[in-house]
């Protein structure tokens, strides 16, 4: 279903799709490619929105900072002094968050209206990133579909070709809690991550590649989640072919089960401490898929160069469950 969802202030209009399938409903808008609810059972069958969201285009325009939801792009996460090397030269991108680059720059592609297609049980968001945009270079064919499987899983494919050298980590940003309202410190974290990369004051990594073992970042076995978080794993299975299961994330509460599986070799775990109204920090927890931050400024981590004639793609899969209690399945 297609609906008007708003307006933009240059008269763009915003339009909201809503996917229904295997008990699962998600509803996705055009601008920013932002999943604004996604609507799953309990072990009872009740249903709630999981996610975190505003009723109106007013909140994403107001609130934009927190990203809920939404497409990250060209690069997610940081670039450190908002510059990176690619052949020979240095490329200067926008600046937005100090001296380093964030989530794509001052209008990334969580700001932009895209253009949507029905398809299967889903949709494709597709838009061009000229060159220059942000400051990074190649013009960029971009999309995005979202899909719901036949077991409700929501399947997110990044694609993307370029006319020059360029670099490119997409990501979504969902902040998911399972309860529907409340502190979402209580669920709990499984990530197949052994290792994970430490960071200066600025959040941008050294380099390192530091064991878990024995600190708070290790969550190979589940465990509270809490707060004070925003690292990046390393995935254990690096990147992949095909999508893997790196997480699982339960709410003792409602008894529901998210669990992350990705083609990707990072995941940003966020516990959304910076929140703010109408939100409350630890409101939710992000678990966004990604290339590592800053990678183009470390050879060593996974590679984010796209280059002409190579296609971009990634696939990250959510999927939902129920157990009850005493652990036990749906």
């Amino acid at each position: 279903m297609n609906e008007l969802f708003g307006t933009l202030p240059d008269g763009t209009p915003v339009h909201r799709w809503t996917l229904e399938r295997a008990g699962v409903r998600v509803r996705v808008l055009s601008y920013g490619g932002i999943v604004q609810s996604v609507e799953v059972p309990d072990g009872a069958g009740r249903m709630t929105d999981v996610v975190l969201g505003f009723p109106s285009l007013d909140g994403y325009l107001e609130h934009p900072e927190p990203y809920l939801g939404a497409v990250i792009g060209r690069y997610a996460n940081r670039i450190a002094g908002g510059r990176f090397p690619l052949d020979g030269r240095t490329y200067a991108l926008t600046r937005n968050e100090g001296a380093n680059s964030l989530h794509g720059g001052t209008r990334g592609f969580d700001k932009r209206v895209w253009d949507v297609t029905p398809v299967g049980h889903g949709v494709r968001l597709g838009r061009v990133s000229p060159h220059g945009e942000e400051g990074f270079p190649g013009r960029l064919e971009v999309a995005v579909t979202y899909t719901l499987t036949d077991t409700g899983a929501l399947r997110i494919a990044y694609e993307a070709v370029t006319d020059a050298p360029t670099v490119i980590s997409l990501t979504n940003h969902t902040y998911w809690n399972l309860s529907g309202s409340g502190q979402a410190g209580g669920h709990e974290l499984r990530l197949a991550a052994s290792r994970y990369t430490p960071v200066d004051a600025d959040l941008i990594p050294t380099g390192a590649l530091a064991d878990v073992t024995g600190s708070r970042l290790d969550f190979r076995t589940a465990r509270a989640v809490g707060t004070g978080y925003d690292h990046n794993f390393a995935l254990d299975k690096g990147v992949t072919e095909a999508a893997e299961e790196v997480a699982e994330l339960y709410d003792p509460v409602s008894g529901r089960v998210l669990t992350v599986a990705t083609t990707e070799p990072g995941v940003q775990l966020y516990t959304a401490d910076h929140l703010s109204d109408p939100f409350t920090p630890g409101a939710a927890i992000a678990l966004e898929t990604q290339r590592f931050p800053d990678s183009p400024n470390h050879p060593h981590f996974p590679a984010t160069v796209l280059r002409p004639g190579t296609p971009f793609r990634s696939e990250t899969v959510y999927g939902f469950g129920a157990r009850g209690r005493d652990g036990a399945g749906d």
